[in-house]
């Protein structure tokens, strides 16, 4: 949810300030642009793994305060409840095995951490909504204490005229839900992979990315249950986009896939959100316009599945990347780095395409293919290229893997780690069993309650075997 801040309210005298320094910090962007000011590395990759702190009896345990002060590891920080956190790595160079030594970084915090979580009687699991979860843990007694937390909920029911927000998800069940706050987001969690991108390929990256969206949520559903509800193969999709709803169209809302692909570049993203979005958090920072502090908080508060980013690295030159938030988190640690290993293939194949697939693929169609790959996973069939309706399975084993796998071949990873993690996802698909279809079969072959279903998972994620392995 980004890094906190020093208030939680603002006056309308802040609100107009901001307005000024994120016009004249969005222009400063497009002269670095236009100079070449952005770093013209990219091949950089990383990730957030968001997490849920369970109790004994399979509950969310809203210790994260405690969880964190016995960690303290500064990339280990708190998430929108207290019942969640998140783990963030360093970055790696996307080369030989740098997914081998992403697995081993996160597997090595994650053991650490779920020996912390045992001392506090409690345990942690990856998972993208917890089954247990109930409807009257989802309130601000629970809400993690942060300005930031506090403000953007204030600010978001400011925006809402103080309606209520209304949850309303029809999947294989029907879930309808009304809440006050916006605490509904923290019922899911996600594994966001990052990729620093040179400027000149921006958009081409961000196309690529969206594009991609669709086969990675397929391969790495992970969330068919919620508030005892069987809904899509991954419910945080419509979840967080009506948790934190703002409006009645794609156009304004705060959670989207988008509108469109990028023409030219990254630029008409930070042009799209100064006038499209109103600001939610407009906090004034003293340091000067070349730290873009103004445009890098607002962009923050608007979460695009795929989003592009604005950092610094340590000698204080600008570089972009994409946030690709797609997929759920889990089921175990081997599983996330084979989930971002089809997004970084996907990816470079897509953007270093000869022909543009965005000049192929039908925005619409892209569009489209993410929410039915969100709905019904592996089993979704979508448009592609040649216009026609086809499985979504099929052109990811036939026609998508082998691209990804050249693709990370011509970047410089090693055989062993494109094989061992490309082959995870290409099982995955085979066997048709990610997350969401093994918590389904699950729950149908045992009769099993949801406590159950949770004990069972938590096995075999410290057993640590990717889920395509996993029994019944």
């Amino acid at each position: 949810m980004g890094e906190d801040i020093q208030t939680r309210t603002f006056s309308p005298e802040d609100a107009a300030i901001f307005d000024t320094r994120l016009l004249e910090e969005t222009k400063l962007c497009r002269i670095w642009l236009e100079d070449n000011r952005f770093c013209k590395t990219g091949d950089i990759g990383g990730f957030e793994l968001e997490a849920w702190l369970i109790d004994q009896n399979n509950n969310p345990a809203p210790q994260n305060a405690s969880f964190l002060n016995a960690m303290q590891n500064p990339l280990v920080v708190p998430e929108l409840s207290t019942f969640n956190v998140e783990f963030n790595t360093d970055p790696v160079a996307l080369k030989g095995d740098a997914f081998s030594r992403m697995q081993s970084q996160l597997q090595e915090v994650w053991g650490k951490a779920q020996g912390i979580a045992h001392t506090l009687n409690t345990k942690l699991m990856m998972i993208g909504i917890l089954p247990t979860l109930k409807d009257d843990e989802l309130t601000l007694e629970h809400i993690s204490p942060s300005n930031r937390f506090f403000a953007l909920n204030t600010q978001i029911l400011k925006e809402r005229h103080d309606t209520p927000i209304t949850l309303d998800i029809k999947g294989k069940d029907h879930l309808t839900a009304t809440h006050n706050d916006v605490m509904l987001e923290a019922a899911a969690t996600s594994f966001q992979v990052h990729l620093q991108v040179p400027a000149d390929m921006g958009a081409r990256f961000y196309n690529a990315s969206k594009i991609a969206s669709a086969f990675t949520v397929a391969a790495g559903a992970n969330s068919p249950y919620l508030l005892g509800c069987d809904l899509w193969d991954e419910t945080r999709i419509p979840l967080f986009e009506q948790a934190i709803s703002v409006g009645e169209f794609d156009y304004a809302e705060r959670v989207t896939f988008g509108i469109r692909y990028l023409d030219e570049s990254l630029l008409e993203v930070f042009d799209a959100n100064r006038q499209r979005y109103p600001v939610l958090l407009p906090l004034l920072y003293d340091d000067g316009p070349q730290y873009l502090r103004h445009l890098r908080l607002h962009n923050g508060t608007i979460w695009r599945w795929n989003r592009a980013l604005i950092g610094f690295d340590a000698a204080q030159e600008p570089h972009l990347r994409i946030e690709h938030r797609v997929i759920p988190a889990g089921p175990t640690v081997i599983d996330n780095i084979a989930n971002a290993a089809l997004y970084y293939g996907l990816a470079y194949a897509f953007s270093y395409a000869d022909l543009a697939p965005e000049s192929q693929l039908p925005y619409r169609a892209c569009r489209d293919n993410f929410y039915a790959a969100a709905e019904f996973g592996l089993k979704a069939d979508i448009m592609w290229m040649d216009g026609e309706s086809t499985s979504l399975k099929k052109i990811l084993l036939d026609e998508l893997l082998p691209l990804a796998a050249e693709a990370l071949n011509r970047l410089g990873l090693s055989e062993n780690d494109i094989s061992t993690y490309l082959g995870i996802i290409e099982k995955r698909v085979r066997s048709g069993q990610n997350g969401a279809t093994w918590q389904r079969h699950y729950m149908a072959q045992h009769k099993a309650t949801f406590s159950d279903l949770c004990v069972a998972y938590y096995q075999r994620q410290e057993d640590g075997k990717p889920v395509h392995e996993w029994s019944f």
